[in-house]
């Protein structure tokens, strides 16, 4: 056995075995392709001792030679009837270029890296395409000396065309930058290029276009659509400017480069609710005990940072959705711990849920703190239809917390233990009765509220 470098694999070759007397010797070389599976067999006799006579070469195809196991390439040389029946089977080992075959195991991702999370804002580059360009030709024909010009002109590019949709609920497939397709480019006798056709982008219902802090379109229809960028016009054509001053127009314009610009896509209603508190308050608890949401929960805060829509469902067929919005810190007015993104989710919720730690020792002070932030923020965002969420009562020591509690607010107090579930359904009855009565107040006022 000997290796050598074939076509870049690497093969064994078997040579100088004497098989039959007619045949004194035989050398086989195999080129294996392990993309592709295909192995070309050349079979060389070489001279025979007695006649003198060079065989021929015969070449063998795979689904008749060629058996693969994960480590050799077996051949059955009883498809080499032309050599002899003295032939026998053999193997030629590929050791050293075999490659796993099976597909390598992937590392498990952790449930923090499975959890799609919620996008309610995203800053996106539209170019449109640009258009063809014009020909320049001139009709060529037998006996028809003086044929003219007959460059056609240029398609024009396409348009990206931001079209709302009612099946998307997030817009977090929204990428980066999109780019309209280019116009054909013209062609001689006369040929148009063709228009590109428009590029959409789907968002929610409910999306606001911004341009510079300034509202370019409010999408709050189904099937609306907005024209954010279009695409350049098609080149002319040396056809176009035949004249009869000029009868052989050499000229032809290039297409005209497609608009460009810089949008921010926000989202005006992100959920119904939004779970608003300190870090490792339990929202994320909270929120897999009451919908079907399923956010990273773990013993240390800042687990949340992003937001996760968790959906509630009642008997009617009626859906509420309820956002868990990263912990809040003091001084994220002034954008301490990203304050500004996160309270900037919170604006866009319809009525708030205040989850306050119950194992602390004094949770009203929780509820001022975050009453100040949300003030501080936007003046009357805290005085928004909301409830205060008694979280962790399983603990021990948080009954007397709670009469505490109840003693400094007025509001209503729902105590709640989301790692038991205990009266979460309390917590669910009232949230449909915060909905059913902004559903009346905003039909009084002719506005809509969001249906997810």
């Amino acid at each position: 056995m000997a290796s050598i470098n074939a076509n870049g694999f690497v093969c064994q070759v078997l040579s100088g075995q004497r098989l039959s007397s007619k045949l004194p010797t035989l050398a086989i070389i195999i080129y294996i392709n392990v993309n592709i599976l295909h192995a070309d067999f050349l079979c060389y006799c070489l001279e025979d001792s007695v006649g003198g006579m060079t065989a021929a070469v015969k070449v063998l195809t795979l689904t008749r030679a060629l058996t693969f196991w994960p480590v050799r390439a077996l051949i059955n040389v009883r498809h080499l009837d032309r050599y002899g029946r003295g032939l026998r089977d053999f193997s030629v080992s590929c050791k050293v270029c075999g490659k796993q075959r099976g597909s390598p195991k992937k590392k498990e991702l952790s449930e923090k890296k499975l959890t799609r999370y919620f996008v309610d804002h995203r800053r996106v580059k539209l170019e449109a395409g640009s258009g063809g360009d014009g020909a320049c030709s001139f009709h060529s024909e037998p006996r028809k000396e003086w044929g003219g010009p007959d460059g056609g002109n240029g398609g024009n590019g396409g348009d990206i065309i931001i079209k709302v949709d009612r099946q998307v609920k997030s817009l977090s497939h929204v990428s980066a930058s999109y780019r309209g397709q280019n116009g054909e480019s013209g062609r001689s006798k006369n040929c148009y290029g063709r228009n590109a056709s428009p590029t959409y982008l789907s968002v929610p219902v409910g999306t606001v276009v911004k341009e510079l802090g300034r509202m370019l379109a409010d999408l709050a229809l189904h099937g609306q659509e907005y024209v954010a960028v279009h695409g350049g016009g098609g080149g002319k054509g040396n056809r176009f400017f035949l004249s009869n001053e000029n009868r052989a127009p050499m000229m032809a314009t290039p297409g005209e480069k497609g608009e460009e610009r810089v949008l921010q896509l926000e989202l005006r209603t992100m959920a119904h609710a939004g779970l608003v508190g300190f870090p490792n308050a339990g929202k994320s608890s909270l929120l897999r005990a009451i919908s079907n949401a399923k956010p990273a929960v773990a013993a240390y805060p800042f687990t949340t940072l992003n937001p996760h829509i968790g959906i509630i469902k009642y008997r009617d067929h009626e859906q509420l959705a309820v956002a868990d919005i990263p912990g809040l810190i003091r001084g994220a007015h002034l954008n301490r711990g990203l304050g500004i993104s996160f309270l900037r989710h919170i604006e866009r919720c319809r009525f708030l849920l205040f989850v306050l730690d119950m194992s602390s020792p004094a949770p009203w002070e929780q509820l001022q703190h975050l009453q100040y932030e949300l003030d501080q923020y936007e003046p009357g965002l805290s005085q928004r239809p909301r409830v205060i969420v008694a979280n962790k009562m399983d603990l021990t020591g948080t009954q007397e917390n709670l009469e505490a509690l109840r003693g400094h607010v007025s509001q209503r107090v729902i105590p709640v233990s989301a790692l038991t579930g205990n009266n979460t359904e309390e917590l669910i009855l009232h949230l449909r009765e915060l909905y059913d009565g902004h559903l009346e107040s905003n039909a009084e006022s002719g506005e809509k509220l969001l249906r997810w």
